[in-house]
């Protein structure tokens, strides 16, 4: 699963990348994404910041009453079909700028940071679904699949990338069409272990 992500680039760049509309402003938004923060997100052709996680409704099992909703980040292919994600798999698929993800490496306790990116790439798109929601406006999540190749190391499931020529199937295809683009990653990945120490924010992650 993917549960940090880092996008170093400016929405001004992001946007040239894409051919993208701004429509941001003076919008500001940090290296490091995790579940809950906004991003950004390339949906209908405009650069858009939404918050990166579909909220979860929880009831407390002590006094039944409501809880704060939780972000659900992660969308598994093979969950595409369910009545949570459903309508926004065939209605609202978006791409999701990014330069690298992060997973947690190592024993509990001590886990690190171990991030993969595309070698040469300074940018590139993984793909997402979207939202509106009451709780928070725009919501996005990121769709897994299973892992193969080097990824495979690191952790079961990966984001699906999408290679340029594929963002436009992704964006404005038939559901099949996306559908048949939801697998592993076949080109190269660079993977950078790194010592920084892993840190967990608490949030349901996968569904």
């Amino acid at each position: 699963m993917c549960n940090l992500y880092r996008m170093t680039k400016n929405k001004a760049e992001v946007a040239a990348w894409f051919g993208a509309v701004d429509s941001l402003g003076g919008a500001n938004f940090v290296d490091e994404v995790f579940p809950g923060y906004p991003g950004l997100v390339v949906a209908g052709g405009q650069l858009r910041s939404m918050v990166w996680g579909f909220p979860f409704a929880q009831t407390s099992k002590e006094t039944g009453q409501p809880l704060k909703p939780r972000p659900v980040n992660n969308a598994r292919t093979d969950k595409l079909g369910g009545f949570f994600w459903r309508q926004s798999f065939e209605q609202r698929r978006c791409l999701i700028p990014l330069t690298a993800w992060a997973e947690a490496e190592g024993p509990a306790g001590s886990k690190t940071r171990s991030w993969m990116s595309l070698p040469g790439e300074e940018l590139f798109a993984v793909a997402g679904i979207w939202r509106q929601s009451e709780e928070w406006g725009a919501v996005y999540a990121m769709v897994m699949t299973d892992a193969e190749g080097p990824a495979a190391a690191v952790h079961s499931r990966m984001p699906v990338v999408l290679a340029p020529e594929d963002h436009g199937a992704w964006t404005t295809g038939a559901p099949e069409q996306a559908r048949a683009l939801c697998s592993a990653w076949r080109g190269d990945l660079a993977i950078d272990r790194t010592g920084e120490p892993w840190s967990g924010r608490g949030q349901v992650a996968l569904l």
